[in-house]
């Protein structure tokens, strides 16, 4: 049976404080993140978690996959389970989500008499909560933990905040993307304030490559190509490739950057197999193509500047269809 939601409201009006309320009457709480987590799905539930075990909550946490090595050393993190809840979990909050199919749900697998909070950054996400707090403002979800754990009342505590660091940093490309603003600073800050080793998280983060990663970026550079008068660089990486460097899908997270930085891209493409005619892409952009809108035509999401999309066709077909939308928008932007 489809879960019917109990009260569905749209973001005109951010149910902030009906979320804090349900948070602070729920004895149990399961914080949900999306598959192949970043830090910011990971840093975010975790010192969502952590503040409300504070309060004397009971708290789950759930991703459908095992958490990324070089984000291993976060605090709690051995306590993210892929094993789904049971249903005495009365309060569900899912973290950096944009549907139950970031997290490989279906709305029949949550009961009806169970509570949806949704907290997301995402100009995709569907509403799909009971009570849905969505800000595309946000340079990542961990500024909406923040927020949240200090609405809480709790103390943010070393342990949280190294957990919310790695959230922003992560999410806002170490405050380079467009999408940092002043307040993301000011939240980092009052972060900064409980005096944990900055330089031990970036070592963690960013100064810790195996070696697998670099022999994948090499197989995916030798893969690049330029379209579009320079403006749009295209990688693939294909199963091969990942067997041959013997590195895991995990590690080609953030190899699209690479091509992003070249000098005069607008665009940029990382198309990698993923099964038998199932090819996910990850589209960035620098200064004004929205890839959001292009995501969205293959049936994605995410943000103007970064958003992923997955096709289920041959790797050439995949390609050739990312690559003239892209085009086109390109095009299209010229001329006006």
């Amino acid at each position: 049976m489809i879960r019917a939601r109990k009260n569905p409201m749209n973001n005109e009006n951010p149910p902030v404080d009906e979320i804090i309320e349900v948070l602070r009457k729920a004895p149990k709480v399961a914080l949900f993140s999306h598959v192949s987590p970043d830090g910011d799905c990971i840093g975010s539930i975790l010192a969502i978690g952590l503040a409300l075990e504070k309060m004397g909550k009971e708290v789950f946490f759930y991703n459908p996959d095992p958490v990324p090595d070089n984000l291993r050393f976060l605090p709690a993190a051995s306590r993210i389970s892929q094993e789904l809840p049971d249903s005495s979990q009365q309060t569900w909050m899912f973290v950096d989500c944009t549907d139950f199919q970031r997290v490989n749900l279906a709305a029949s697998q949550i009961s009806s008499e169970s509570t949806v909070l949704n907290l997301d950054h995402h100009i995709s996400n569907q509403f799909f909560g009971d009570l849905n707090w969505v800000d595309p403002q946000a340079c990542a979800c961990g500024e909406l933990a923040v927020t949240l754990i200090n609405k809480l009342g709790i103390e943010i505590e070393r342990d949280m905040a190294i957990n919310l660091y790695t959230a922003i940093v992560t999410d806002s490309g170490c405050f380079q993307y467009s999408n940092t603003t002043a307040q993301t600073h000011r939240l980092t800050a009052e972060l900064l304030d409980t005096g944990f080793d900055l330089s031990r998280i970036h070592h963690n983060l960013y100064d810790q490559k195996p070696l697998a990663q670099l022999k994948l970026l090499q197989c995916a550079l030798d893969s690049l190509e330029i379209y579009a008068e320079g403006q749009l660089a295209v990688m693939t990486l294909s199963l091969e490739d990942f067997q041959k460097s013997g590195a895991a899908q995990e590690l080609s997270e953030g190899l699209v950057n690479h091509i992003r930085s070249l000098a005069g891209v607008e665009a940029a493409i990382l198309l990698k197999e993923v099964g038998p005619q199932e090819i996910k892409g990850g589209l960035r952009s620098n200064l004004w193509l929205n890839v959001n809108e292009i995501a969205a035509r293959f049936g994605g999401g995410g943000h103007q500047r970064a958003a992923g999309c997955t096709l289920r066709i041959p790797m050439v077909e995949a390609k050739q269809a990312i690559t003239n939308a892209i085009e086109e928008a390109l095009r299209l932007g010229r001329d006006h």
